[in-house]
Parts: structure tokens; sequence; C-alpha cells
């Protein structure tokens, strides 16, 4: 069974910034994209950034696009997200998840294993 598991949420005033880290277990499936996604309350879970298997190849949506930073480390099946310069608008659960294929993608059909998602909160 192929887990993710993120950590790194909390509470931030607006201007400041998170590092989010999602951990991998059970089997491998590092060989592939990974990515970021978040939902607000009673909103669709959306987009927020991908890295490539060979993770020098990144996407961003437009409104985290210059203020967050997708990275990742194989070795330690480790996924990470910078997030700077937070907003009140980025308040939403932000979930990892792994990629079916190797290229990146904006596409939630496309990953296949979800983590449960650690809550990120910014006030003005």
């Amino acid at each position: 069974q192929r887990q993710l598991v993120e950590s790194g949420g909390g509470l931030v005033q607006a201007g400041g910034s998170l590092r989010l880290t999602c951990v991998g277990s059970g089997r491998s499936f590092i060989n592939s994209a990974m990515g970021w996604f978040r939902q607000a309350p009673g909103k669709e879970r959306e987009f927020v950034a991908a890295i490539g298997w060979f993770g020098d190849s990144t996407i961003y949506s437009d409104p985290v696009k210059g203020r967050f930073s997708i990275s990742r480390n194989n070795a330690t099946d480790t996924l990470y997200l910078e997030m700077n310069s937070l907003k009140p608008e980025d308040t939403a659960v932000y979930y990892c998840a792994a990629s079916r294929y190797a290229p990146n993608s904006p596409y939630p059909g496309d990953y296949a294993y979800w983590g449960r998602g650690t809550q990120v909160t910014v006030s003005s």
C-alpha cells in the first residue's frame, strides 16, 4: 500500500511563510510526478504545483506562481512545498499526491495516491 502523509501546516499571519512536507511510505512510486493540491471550505480541490520525476520540471498555478516553490528528495521519498508571502486566500487544506505518470500534471485525475491533507490558515 502506498501512503502519503503531509505535515507542516498551521496558523500564520499574512506575509509569513510555511514549509509543507509530504513523506511517502509503503510501496514506492517515487518514479512518478508529485503534486500539491488544496481545497478551501465549500470549494473544489484546485491544483497548486507539480514536479516531475526528475525534479527539474515544475509547474505552478497562477495564484501561487512566484510565491510557492515545490521540490522533492527521491532518496527519502519526500516532497516539499515552500510557501512565502502567504495571503488569506491561501487558507485551505493542502494535499500531496503521487501521479500515475512520470511527467508532471495539473490534473487531479492523473494522480493515483493522496495524503489526508494538512490545514493551512492565513490570518490578516
